[in-house]
């Protein structure tokens, strides 16, 4: 009878919707969503109509008077909720790269009603005993690899979230998902409101000395968009930010700029984020207390690679007291040049880029602008598509008539060797005010089986690199050519995944190892003899540059290693905090950087107030690209040993890691591939910190 019910109100509900794109089968290209045709009023009627079916069909388990087995429970409750994640995967991808306020307003709507929705769903008494049953019994099924650590984990993600409390502490547990659900999306609006909000103009011509012209050239685009011809306008995004900052003259423009950038969410405005990290922090302490956990930082780490907070700050603390010493060595050096140079100032935080460009001009002869010209955006992509090929025997071929998330974004064709279809990727590089800062990788759909069909991935890798100026190309530096082979990596993993089922569930520490790994083979003087080609003669970049890059590879080093432990400090001290917690942020990210001895030139890689790794899905995580970091140096030894581009280390890697990602405990899809435990030694190594 239930089943009737269901099928009668889906057919009602799409009779109800027939304008709403989420309700129709998608007739696009490799039924990619039709952007084109959705519009933000479709959002939040597809949501609700999600949560309805999606509790019809939960009903319809636990309705079910057979004994609870794999395929009656665990198997129907991994489909229960595909309209909603249909919904989701449109809607969370454009609020991060192509918002507007009325997306933003609804982010504020959709939050509480999902974060309601899973609690509901995860507190439902009838369904978790029937997933405790089935998990009781496992032995008693024939469950391959994959279905057992789904079901372990299915099981041991109700009692994390709350299934074993007493009603009333569930009550209480549902009023702390609810607030942080309001909290943690206000604090990333807040963030890209700030973020678009500064603008440094420059109107006197002599206060852009030392500026390379492409930089000029850009800041004059963006003054003439924002109704300023003739005017300069750098802002607090990083392609505009950092080449500022590396080579203004003008110091107390270089401060201004920077300060702005460093007190995003801390001006006592409406976008302050002060309180709400405050909250936020608070909460999680509160939450993980109620669900009998010391910290968050517990809860969060439990199912992860560290296992415990100790082993966490063990790595952290080992490489910071590593790197400090470098890292004053650098600013020494740096005070030496400033000295020369007349300036009778003590090296501060917005003064490190400029003397760090010097100090690297000085010691092996490197400008970062001779680089730029052989790093074009679309050579370096397809640098990257290269290494792929080589690597997987897999080929990228433009799409050109296929609905896109946005007008910049392109699409490509991903196919094995022998032609078949792997899915779909989009790649959206140059920054706007509807796009959060920083790169990421995402998707519009995840690979899975339903039915024994196999539905193919859509991956999208979002950045925000320099666009096109004065007749120019997009030009990289060597920080953003790093960026798009990281986020490539990302993607790869993506286009790989062979999981049967929506539920799974990767061990944070170990996610970052597919992109950190592809920034290995970017400067290898073999793949850069493949993409980077200067834009207008089309040279092979010379042997001379090829060497300067090598010779400078621990450049900066101790600056990187401490400003990311710093953060990484940050996140792990405000999440190790027990309950009842009251902070002051900028009191307590004083006192945390005072005691690991952060030194006053450096600040960390992200401040409280902005810090939005800590609060979308980082939380007590922000160390996993350090704790990668050991897999990927490892890892990538392999392939030092056997060859760069040797086919049975790739092959093994594919099998092993990216294809096995969120199917399989990590520790042992790393044992797998590499044969044995990862080692630090190649880190400390290629980091110039042994």
């Amino acid at each position: 009878m239930m089943t009737v019910v269901l099928a009668a109100v889906s057919c009602n509900t799409q009779k109800k919707e027939q304008g709403n794109p989420f309700f129709a089968e998608w007739k696009t290209p490799f039924s990619v969503p039709p952007f084109d045709q959705i519009k933000n009023e479709h959002y939040l009627p597809a949501i609700d109509s999600g949560i309805v079916l999606a509790r019809l069909q939960i009903a319809e388990i636990t309705a079910n008077a057979e004994a609870p087995t794999f395929a009656n429970t665990v198997a129907r409750y991994d489909r229960a909720g595909e309209l909603m994640s249909k919904v989701a995967y449109v809607f969370y991808s454009q609020t991060s790269a192509n918002t507007n306020d009325t997306l933003e307003a609804l982010q504020m709507e959709i939050a509480p009603k999902v974060s309601a929705f899973s609690d509901e769903v995860l507190l439902n008494a009838e369904l978790f005993n029937r997933i405790k049953a089935v998990w009781e019994n496992r032995s008693a099924e024939q469950l391959n690899d994959e279905q057992l650590f789904m079901l372990e984990n299915m099981y041991k993600s109700f009692v994390r979230n709350g299934a074993l409390l007493g009603p009333e502490d569930q009550e209480k547990l549902k009023k702390l998902n609810q607030e942080l659900s309001v909290l943690t999306v206000k604090f990333s609006q807040n963030v890209l409101e700030e973020t678009n909000s500064f603008r440094l103009v420059i109107d006197n011509e002599a206060d852009l000395k030392g500026l390379p012209g492409s930089v000029i050239a850009g800041a004059a685009d963006m003054a003439k968009s924002d109704g300023m011809d003739g005017k300069w306008v750098f802002t607090t995004q990083k392609p505009s930010m950092i080449p500022f900052l590396q080579y203004a003259d003008n110091r107390d423009l270089r401060k201004k700029l920077y300060d702005a950038y460093l007190n995003r969410g801390n001006n006592g405005n409406e976008n302050d984020n002060n309180k709400i990290i405050a909250d936020i922090v608070r909460l999680r302490a509160e939450r993980a207390k109620l669900l009998g956990y010391r910290t968050h930082a517990d809860i969060v780490l439990e199912t992860r690679m560290a296992k415990t907070p100790d082993n966490v700050l063990n790595l952290l603390n080992n490489l910071l007291e590593r790197s400090l010493p470098v890292a004053k060595r650098e600013r020494d050096e740096m005070q030496k040049i400033a000295d020369v140079g007349g300036g009778n100032f003590k090296i501060e935080p917005h003064d490190w880029w400029y003397y760090a460009e010097k100090l690297r001009k000085a010691k092996y002869d490197l400008d970062e602008n001779e680089l730029r010209p052989y790093f074009s955006l679309d050579n370096v992509r397809d640098g990257a598509f290269a290494v792929a090929n080589k690597l997987y025997g897999i080929t990228f071929t433009r799409i050109e008539n296929i609905p896109l998330p946005h007008p910049d974004a392109q699409a490509f064709e991903v196919k094995e060797a022998d032609g078949s279809h792997v899915g779909v990727l989009y790649m959206d590089f140059y920054p706007r005010e509807s796009k959060r800062q920083g790169a990421w990788c995402g998707g519009y759909r995840d690979h899975k089986v339903v039915d024994g069909r196999e539905i193919t991935p859509v991956v999208t890798i979002v950045g925000n690199f320099t666009p096109p100026t004065g007749g120019r190309p997009a030009l990289l530096s060597m920080d953003d050519v790093l960026t798009l082979f990281h986020e490539f990596g990302h993607g790869l993993q993506g286009l790989f995944s062979e999981n049967t089922y929506s539920s799974t569930t990767v061990a944070w520490d170990i996610v970052e190892l597919p992109s950190q790994i592809m920034e290995h083979w970017a400067t290898k003087p073999e793949v850069l003899a493949m993409y980077a080609k200067h834009y207008e003669t089309g040279e092979v970049i010379p042997e001379a540059l090829v060497e300067k890059i090598r010779n400078s590879s621990f450049f900066n080093t101790g600056f990187d290693n401490v400003e990311i432990m710093a953060a990484s400090l940050l996140d792990m001290a405000y999440y190790s905090l027990e309950a009842p917690v009251q902070v002051d942020p900028q009191q307590f990210e004083k006192g945390t950087m005072k005691k690991i001895g952060l030194i006053p030139e450096i600040e960390p890689r992200y401040r409280s107030t902005y810090f939005l790794h800590m609060i979308d899905g980082y939380d007590a995580g922000y160390y996993v690209y350090t704790w990668a970091a050991v897999l990927d140096n490892d890892a990538f030894e392999a392939f030092n040993e056997k060859g760069l581009f040797d086919q049975a280390t790739a092959t093994s890697f594919r099998k092993n890691v990216l294809e096995k990602m969120g199917i399989m405990d990590a520790e042992k899809m790393y044992l797998n591939f590499r044969g044995r435990e990862p080692e630090i030694e190649p880190l400390l190594r290629n980091r110039g910190l042994n």
